[in-house]
């Protein structure tokens, strides 16, 4: 994934971006951040690593997270909306996901769920199973397909 092309993007646009990451733990925000001229379009990063953190940072209701878990397209769409709503941005990226290790039988390790909101457009979600390839990887993973799904909302 080529960063500097997906900030030329929004930048030629005038798209300022946040991020609302929970098993990521920041890593999107710290690959767009780490290009020198970032400030031009990336405006925050929420990290949201609890349920508490997700309510009150993001807005995500306590009845969301109560009837699908926090690794849910539901939860997912709430974090990416949050997002654009708590910021300056015109575009967010969320995930939510199980990294591992562990995992159950219902939400397995390397299941990964994705928000995708931009103004003026439905927000969309999806879930992304990586498999049970260790956490570290499972995060890069799911950093990666973050940043497609910006880059590719600007293409």
């Amino acid at each position: 994934m080529n960063v500097t092309e997906l900030l030329d993007l929004a930048k030629a646009q005038g798209v300022m971006i946040s991020t609302a990451e929970s098993c990521t733990g920041g890593m999107v925000a710290a690959a767009l951040t780490d290009i020198p001229g970032s400030s031009a379009v990336v405006d925050r990063g929420f990290v949201t690593y609890t349920n508490a953190a997700k309510q009150d940072m993001l807005g995500v209701f306590a009845e969301t997270l109560a009837a699908h878990g926090a690794v849910s397209e539901d939860v997912a769409r709430e974090m990416a909306d949050g997002a654009l709503r708590h910021s300056q941005a015109q575009l967010a990226v969320s995930i939510t996901g199980i990294a591992g290790p562990g995992g159950s039988e219902f939400k397995p390790e390397g299941r990964v769920c994705f928000g995708l909101a931009r103004d003026g457009r439905t927000t969309q979600t999806e879930t992304v199973e990586f498999g049970a390839l260790g956490r570290d990887a499972v995060r890069l993973a799911a950093r990666d397909h973050a940043l497609g799904l910006l880059k590719d909302s600007l293409s």
